[in-house]
């Protein structure tokens, strides 16, 4: 019975790493084929077709002056900042040029930036911008092609800039822009109204992605439309926009009216998103997939649920911030308690475990903090980890000890017993009883290691802070797989072998502390699970090979104390009993 449960928990546990691999190894080339997809899209520069009517999300008719072709370069206004560098195109209002300085696109020298926003211009045209509709029919609005004139610049986060634009008939439009030390730029767009009548006009706010980009594939990370919307996390990935928008005869995907909440687009490591800043405010969101020129555009667009009305001599406006950058824990946090920004951190896919998760990434920065190696703050970690379970995995090595030491009396009573195996397994549940052992007991440190790994898991695979990360030696990115290679002799054979026989330095130490562990467990009477048990280490070997070499140190790690641990637990029931023996025999 006890061994039964052992294998159903390994067994267990394997059904789901294997999930993770059928899940995650079709994808690494298309990984590595986006990586190679970078380079290209920073030097070539295929036009994309233009939109020339305005956006429209509450679907009011609009009037728009300047939306011809345009026939001369567009303006551009510098961003500029420690963290961030682009342009501001003042033709259409948009940020669609900006260039994270603290991040490169691969840990080789001389890396390009990663570039977040690129212009309609370029092959992978992504950017915001800001307009209005004419809410009442007849108020001449700023188009896509309209020219704006800015007042001050370059933008910094010392110098604020704002855009303006005249229409002829009495209403000027105003976009006043601010950016932060960081990624988050405030768009507050008025309309001064020195008319004789009352205009209705309705501001809106757009992120939109004309290009469908090249997503890692990976089951346990969202890429795609994300937003908290009226209190809910809402997930969309592109396909199923699409199929939705489809179903609702090229309608929103999504649309919701609701106060505050934020929405865009996630990347793995990136994210543009709009949040009203009145967080109070009634607005409505959509989630948009449309076709256009034969290619898929992608938008998520804010507009407040009604039009804006301004009286003669009066200015009605609508304030959005845009976040344009790097999915930075602490940032993400700063912004959900400093600005209100409802569940801003959710833009981070920390997933099902999240209250496991986001606690072991705050720990382990906390020791990279103190360290100055996430590798190490991982060692820490996991010692910590051992400690904090240290009473119930004692219990669980000591059962494990005692058994071992009665396998030859189980077996005994096996081959006694073989035709009657109730007999058998009455008798060696009285003498689990009479030993004091708990047959179910070797199953808890498999099962206690699940939750801890899919969430230190996650922790590498999702938060950027551990992106680029380097250990020791070779590792130099422990949220990718380890570099090396057992079948090209670590580099020496000039051979780049297929990813199925990917087999690290990292996962054959990982494999050998496995391999010496399950020698210290007890060994199942039944040759077949023992058979089984000794193709454990080698069956999670391959299966780890592909993983974060960050998660693979850990089980190293994880193994060797646990080895250390049931070794000092074996030798110390050795003695006890050794000196039981002694004093009966006395």
């Amino acid at each position: 019975m006890d061994n039964k449960r052992l294998l159903a928990a390994i067994a267990i546990s394997i059904g789901i790493l294997l999930l993770f691999d059928v899940y995650n190894r079709p994808a690494r080339e298309a990984q590595r084929q986006a990586a190679q997809n970078v380079q290209q899209s920073q030097s070539s520069s295929t036009p994309l077709p233009q939109a020339n009517t305005a956006l429209n999300p509450a679907g009011v008719a609009s009037t728009s002056q300047n939306d011809g072709a345009p026939t001369t370069p567009a303006p551009r206004l510098r961003i500029e900042s420690a963290r961030v560098e682009g342009s501001v195109n003042l033709r259409g209002a948009r940020i669609d040029d900006l260039v994270l300085r603290d991040y490169r696109e691969t840990i080789q020298p001389g890396s390009p930036n990663v570039r977040v926003l690129a212009p309609r211009e370029d092959n992978a045209a992504y950017f915001a911008q800001w307009g209005w509709t004419a809410a009442d029919g007849r108020t001449p609005v700023p188009g896509p092609n309209t020219d704006w004139t800015a007042e001050g610049g370059p933008l910094t986060p010392a110098n604020p800039v704002t855009l303006r634009w005249d229409n002829g008939a009495g209403q000027r439009f105003e976009i006043a822009l601010s950016l932060d030390a960081n990624f988050m730029v405030t768009a507050d767009q008025r309309v001064v109204n020195t008319g004789a009548e009352a205009v209705q006009v309705l501001p809106w706010a757009r992120v939109r992605r004309e290009h469908t980009p090249q997503v890692a594939g990976y089951y346990i990370l969202h890429e795609g439309f994300v937003g908290v919307l009226d209190g809910r996390l809402r997930e969309t990935k592109y396909a199923d926009a699409k199929t939705e928008a489809a179903r609702r005869n090229g309608g929103p995907a999504l649309e919701q009216d609701g106060p505050g909440g934020w929405a865009g687009f996630t990347d793995k490591y990136w994210l543009a998103a709009i949040a009203p800043v009145e967080q109070s405010s009634q607005n409505r969101a959509a989630f948009r997939a449309v076709q256009e020129g034969g290619q898929d555009r992608w938008q998520v667009d804010f507009a407040p649920t009604a039009a804006l009305a301004a009286a003669p001599g009066a200015t009605a406006g609508f304030a959005t911030r845009l976040f344009a950058g790097a999915k930075e824990v602490h940032l993400l946090d700063a912004y959900t308690s400093n600005l209100g920004i409802t569940d801003f951190d959710k833009a981070i896919d920390f997933g099902w475990f999240y209250y496991i998760t986001k606690p072991f990434f705050y720990g382990l920065d906390w020791l990279f903090k103190l360290t100055g190696n996430f590798g190490v703050a991982i060692l820490i970690f996991t010692v910590a980890l051992k400690i904090l379970f240290f009473p119930l995995a004692n219990k669980s090595y000591k059962s494990m000890a005692r058994m071992k030491t009665l396998g030859p009396k189980m077996q005994e009573l096996k081959e006694r017993n073989k035709d009657d195996p109730a007999k058998m397994q009455q008798e060696m549940m009285a003498l689990y009883k009479s030993e004091k052992i708990n047959p179910a007991a070797g199953c808890l440190p498999i099962l206690l290691q699940i939750p801890v790994f899919f969430s230190l898991y996650k922790v590498l695979f999702v938060t950027i802070e551990m992106r680029h990360a380097p250990f020791f030696g070779w590792i130099r990115d422990l949220s990718a797989p380890d570099p090396t290679n057992l079948f090209n002799l670590f580099g020496l054979i000039p051979w780049d072998p297929p990813l199925f026989l990917h087999m690290p330095a990292w996962a054959i130490i990982m494999g050998i502390t496995m391999f010496i562990q399950f020698k210290l467990n007890p060994t199942p009477p039944d040759p077949i699970q023992a058979k089984l048990f000794s193709f454990m280490p080698i069956i999670f070997t391959f299966m780890l090979a592909s993983f974060p070499a960050g998660l693979v140190i850990y089980w190293s790690w994880n193994n060797l104390l646990s080895v250390a641990q049931q070794y000092y637990i074996g030798r110390e029931d050795r003695i006890a009993r050794a000196n039981e023996k002694a004093l009966a025999r006395t």
